[in-house]
Formats: structure tokens, C-alpha cells, sequence
């Protein structure tokens, strides 16, 4: 694959070509670090996979004879069945298809959610193999070509508009890009921002994705797709709050209900670029652009700091303590008290020139 700046002077690339090495290197040593001794009960944390689903943890049975249970108990053996359609005639549907052939018996969207979840786990496959599909909801622009499993070919240029991430990653092939860094946006309106400022033409060659807040499986799985293919650096662009970097956590280390695909979704070389809580000391950011943190945030807040991959991050832990210790949180849009341009002209420029990420 070559890398061939298309915008900014090549020196402006070192600091990233540099890091890229390292994230190389790691990959050659075979991974990180040895998994660390916190755990909960049906998970544990490991540097190069992140949150992974052990395999003795504690079960739920689920019995046809009981009145507790046995309602739930014929919903999965339904389920079941159409999965078992499916996968016989090599069709596929989504979690919506399946709601919407007995919405009066599921009831709602999130008991067929759940109990896909809970046959995915116990069968030990991904969705996909059980030829269920996931609704996308984000989207994708800059230096990426690709083609989809029935031929169409796309070619995500950054302009005015984003592609939609498709709903079938796994499908995809040919990918092309002379990218040299991935950008994950957490919130669409930072995203758009960004694709109205022109920044991937300004700043090429890159790529964005959103997943429009908290992250679908298939904007997941896109992430993980473009790491396994090209390893390239993976920035992550959040608010300086907790929901921020709980979404960011989610991109890395996985989450605790889809630990058992999280060799598929996460990529532990992820590195927090911004809106650090530092910066905004460091920017002079108004206190009239911050918020108070609510009772809701500080709770959110101290769970992410007993988690066992806060550790080995201590960069992270600081910016956390910072966020604790002032009481105050920030959005991105707080930095359009400098310049409505700011972020994509000043702010993420010199972050990515000068290595400013954790």
C-alpha cells in the first residue's frame, strides 16, 4: 500500500509514520501485554484483545417447564427456527426483520435483541453466521475504496456527503486506501463539522467514521476491518465527559454484552486524541463553555476509573482525575469560542503534527 501525502508536507506525517511503526512492532512481538489479574464474573480483560468473555462463568438456565422461564424458553426455540430458515436458505435478515414477523409476541425490539445476543453466546458464533444482519446507523468518508458483497463499488471521497457503513461487513472486499490515520468521531454533528470544513481534503489522506454516539456492531466491526487490513493509526475524536470516553472505551476495549465476539469488534491500538480534559486548561476554554458534572456523570466517571484496562492506561487515569478534581465537562463545540474553524484548522492539525494523543 503506498503512502503518499496528498495535502500537508510530507515531515508533517513523521510523528504518525513514526507511530505507526510502534503499533507495528507491537503487532511482530505477537500482541501486549499478559492479561491482567482484575475480572468480573464472566469477563476479563486482556491488553490485545480487550474485554473477553472467560470461558467458566457463571450460566442462566432457561427451563420449558418453568413458569418463570418458560415463556422466554419458546421465544428462543422461535428464534431459533427462523435462524435455522435462514441459514438453510442462505438468506439473511435483520434483529427488525425478525421483530416485525410477531412484534405482539416479542413484544419489543429489545427481546429479540437479547435473546440473539444470548444464542450467539451460547452457540459461540458471531450474528453473522447466524445470518442475522445489524441495522447500520453510521457513516464513513475520505480516502477508502471498496467493493460490497453483490459488486457495487464505492468510493468513499470525503465531500459534502457521507457513505452509510454498510450492513454487511464481512462481505466487503478490495478495500484501497492511502490513508494515514483513521478518525473515529463520536457525535454526527462533529463529524458533519468536519466534512463542511473540508478537513479530509485539507488533511489527506484520512478517513472518518462516526457511529453516531454510541457505536452499532457493523460501524464496530468497519473500525476492526480497517485495522486488520492496513494498520494504520486509530484516533478517537469524543467530548471531555464521561459518556465520551465511555464510547471511546467501547471502540477499544470492547463492551461487557458483546464480550464473547470481542476478538471481532475491538482494536486495543486505538489512541485518545481529543477533546482531552488538559486541553481545555491548556486552550484557556471559558468556564461559561463548560458544564458541571451531573450526579449521573461523577457515577459514570468513578465505574470507568475501577475498570481493570484503566491501569495500564495512567495518561488516561490523569485526564480522568482532571475531569474529577475541576467537577466540569466539555463538547467539542466548546472550542468555537476560539474560531468556528478551530478544530479542524488549528486543534486536530497539532495534535496530529505533534503526537498530542494518549
Amino acid at each position: 500500500m503506498a503512502f503518499a501525502p496528498m495535502g500537508p508536507e510530507a515531515s508533517f506525517f513523521e510523528v504518525l509514520d513514526r507511530h505507526r511503526e510502534s503499533l507495528l512492532a507491537a503487532l511482530r512481538r505477537g500482541g501486549q501485554e499478559p492479561p491482567s489479574g482484575g475480572s468480573r464474573v464472566a469477563s476479563r480483560f486482556e491488553d490485545s484483545v480487550g474485554l473477553q468473555m472467560v470461558s467458566h462463568c457463571t450460566t442462566r438456565k432457561i427451563k420449558s417447564d418453568s413458569p418463570k422461564s418458560v415463556k422466554k424458553f419458546a421465544l428462543i426455540l422461535k428464534i431459533l427456527s427462523m435462524i435455522y430458515k435462514l441459514v438453510q436458505s442462505n438468506t439473511y435478515a435483520t434483529k427488525r426483520d425478525i421483530y416485525y414477523t410477531d412484534s405482539q409476541l416479542f413484544g419489543n425490539q429489545t427481546v429479540v435483541d437479547n435473546i440473539i445476543n444470548d444464542i450467539s453466546c451460547m452457540l459461540k458464533v458471531s450474528r453473522r453466521s447466524l445470518h442475522i444482519l445489524s441495522t447500520s446507523k453510521g457513516l464513513i468518508a475520505g480516502n477508502l475504496r471498496y467493493i460490497e458483497e453483490d459488486g457495487t463499488k464505492v468510493n468513499c471521497t470525503c465531500g459534502a456527503t457521507a457513505i452509510a457503513v454498510p450492513s454487511n461487513i464481512q462481505g466487503i472486499r478490495n478495500l484501497v486506501t492511502d490513508a494515514k490515520f483513521v478518525l473515529i468521531v463520536e457525535k454526527d454533528a462533529t463529524f458533519q463539522r468536519l466534512l463542511d470544513d473540508n478537513f479530509c481534503n485539507k488533511l489527506s489522506p484520512c478517513i472518518m467514521i462516526t457511529g453516531k454516539g454510541v457505536p452499532d456492531l457493523n460501524t464496530r466491526l468497519l473500525v476492526k476491518k480497517l485495522w486488520d487490513t492496513f494498520h494504520v493509526p486509530v484516533f478517537t475524536l469524543v467530548d471531555a465527559d464521561p459518556h465520551g470516553i465511555e464510547i471511546m472505551c467501547i471502540y477499544k476495549y470492547g463492551s461487557m454484552s458483546m464480550s464473547f465476539e470481542a476478538h471481532h469488534l475491538t482494536v486495543p491500538a486505538i489512541r485518545w486524541l481529543g477533546l482531552l480534559p488538559s486541553d481545555l486548561k491548556r486552550l484557556n476554554v471559558p468556564k461559561d463553555s463548560l458544564i458541571p458534572l451531573t450526579n449521573r456523570d461523577q457515577m459514570k466517571l468513578d465505574s470507568i476509573l475501577r475498570r481493570p484496562y484503566v491501569t495500564r492506561q495512567p495518561f488516561w487515569r490523569k485526564e480522568m482525575e482532571i475531569m474529577a478534581d475541576s467537577k466540569m465537562k466539555a463538547e467539542i463545540q466548546a472550542l468555537t469560542f476560539l474560531s468556528s474553524d478551530y478544530l479542524s484548522r488549528v486543534y486536530l492539525p497539532n495534535k496530529l503534527k505533534f503526537g498530542g494523543w494518549i
